[in-house]
């Protein structure tokens, strides 16, 4: 049997996720200036390497089965578009943010949609060549502890 740590001050501290963007500059002021990822912390070295933290709030880390990935691209998208590796932020107002990114670069994939979990979804192509997903929670996470296929695997 597996045993997993209880405190929430368990082994992982912090999930990052690195990315390298070919255009760093609007990369950086995609994700910052314009998504509101606030800046943690920045670095750079004589020989041009560069590199910016910014704070994405709570991070989690979703695993999904094939089956799993296909459906929710279907009910996002309707077609299968999400490479292996979906980022997703939580927003106040997807409507809102999706047309603040698209407006500073970004494509729309599939506009908001809501799913079969209460979330209000839009999928975009974004700077650095990441596919992701911005998402408004419409239940609290008791709302949708009730609903059927929703609960905890252990």
């Amino acid at each position: 049997m597996t045993t997993h740590p209880t405190s929430p001050d368990g082994p992982v501290r912090q999930l990052r996720l690195v990315v390298e963007a070919e255009d760093y500059e609007a990369a950086l002021a995609f994700y910052r200036d314009v998504l509101g990822l606030p800046e943690q912390a920045a670095f750079s070295s004589g020989d041009g390497a560069r590199v910016t933290i910014l704070d994405a709030g709570r991070a989690t880390l979703e695993i999904a089965n094939p089956a799993q990935k296909v459906m929710i691209d279907e009910v996002e998208v309707g077609r299968q578009v999400a490479p292996k590796i979906r980022v997703a932020f939580e927003v106040d107002d997807t409507r809102a943010t999706t047309e603040r990114l698209v407006s500073a670069g970004a494509t729309e994939v599939a506009p908001p949609t809501v799913t079969p979990w209460e979330s209000l979804n839009a999928r975009l192509d974004a700077p650095a060549g990441l596919h992701i997903t911005v998402f408004q929670e419409l239940l609290t996470q008791e709302e949708r502890a009730s609903l059927d296929g929703f609960g905890k695997e252990s």
